[in-house]
């Protein structure tokens, strides 16, 4: 059986799980999950009639491809459960932030090929960023499937170097932290001239919506498309102003920088 394995299945692997059955990607009865938490596994064969393994074991007898999608703490109880022989020959897709290629080669040994990926918390919603790393030369069948898992459920970027993952995760992992503060800092904005909240937050995230939907389907600079709201001496000249009196790019990019350090530190770079 070529199923698709979810070793751990939380929030983001909920999601993935979500994408690949909606999409038909792979039939209910083909996605297997295996979760630690009493009760989750047979709680998401429930939900979308996949399949609930007993044991990682089992797990890896009825699939492929095998997605890891626990937590960095939790990462190592799972590779003890792997025996060598039982990876030989599967394709394992990491989710885990900041743990690199290297650690699941040593574990799995040299049979096994390892993908590292980070998805991010839009995921769950169809509008996900993902980027990918093949760390070795593989099926390009494989491939196609696992760049498909992900498209499943939004865009994806793939990464020619390992060291750029470091940056997908403060980019997109983060990015969309940044984002809400953003929705939540122009909500609170308009709340105090005077809207409503819900109708002021309605406003705020169809704006940002909009204004990536341009960006991405116009291929203009952001700058260019900037440009053509601010009217000379206008209302948008005189927000843009504020903005840069607060430093608001070099924050951003601060912000940014100061997540990527974070995550090479956390992978012992």
């Amino acid at each position: 059986m070529n199923g698709l394995g979810f070793i751990g299945a939380g929030n983001m692997g909920e999601a993935m799980i979500r994408g690949v059955i909606y999409s038909k990607l792979y039939p209910a009865d083909h996605v297997i999950v295996y979760d630690t938490e009493e009760g989750r596994s047979e709680e998401l064969r429930k939900c979308f009639g996949l399949v609930a393994a007993p044991s990682i074991n089992e797990l890896l007898s009825l699939c492929d491809i095998v997605v890891i999608a626990v937590k960095p703490q939790a990462l190592q109880g799972v590779l003890d459960c792997i025996s060598k022989d039982a990876a030989r020959g599967k394709t394992f897709v990491s989710i885990v932030a900041g743990v690199k290629v290297a650690v699941f080669e040593r574990a799995l040994g040299e049979g096994a090929k390892v993908v590292r990926t980070m998805p991010n918390t839009p995921s769950q919603v169809g509008m996900g960023s993902t980027g990918v790393f093949f760390s070795t030369e593989s099926d390009p069948s494989v491939r196609k499937r696992v760049l498909s898992i992900f498209s499943s459920f939004g865009q994806v970027a793939e990464m020619p170097r390992e060291d750029l993952m470091d940056v997908v995760t403060a980019l997109s992992g983060s990015g969309p932290a940044y984002a809400f503060m953003f929705v939540e800092a122009m909500t609170d904005a308009a709340v105090r001239a005077g809207m409503g909240r819900s109708e002021a937050c309605l406003l705020v995230t169809a704006t940002l919506e909009g204004a990536a939907r341009m960006v991405r389907d116009t291929c203009k600079h952001p700058a260019e498309l900037k440009d053509m709201v601010m009217s000379p001496g206008g209302t948008t000249a005189a927000g843009v102003e504020a903005l840069e009196r607060g430093a608001f790019r070099a924050t951003v990019m601060d912000a940014v920088l100061s997540a990527w350090r974070r995550c090479r530190e956390l992978g012992g770079q």
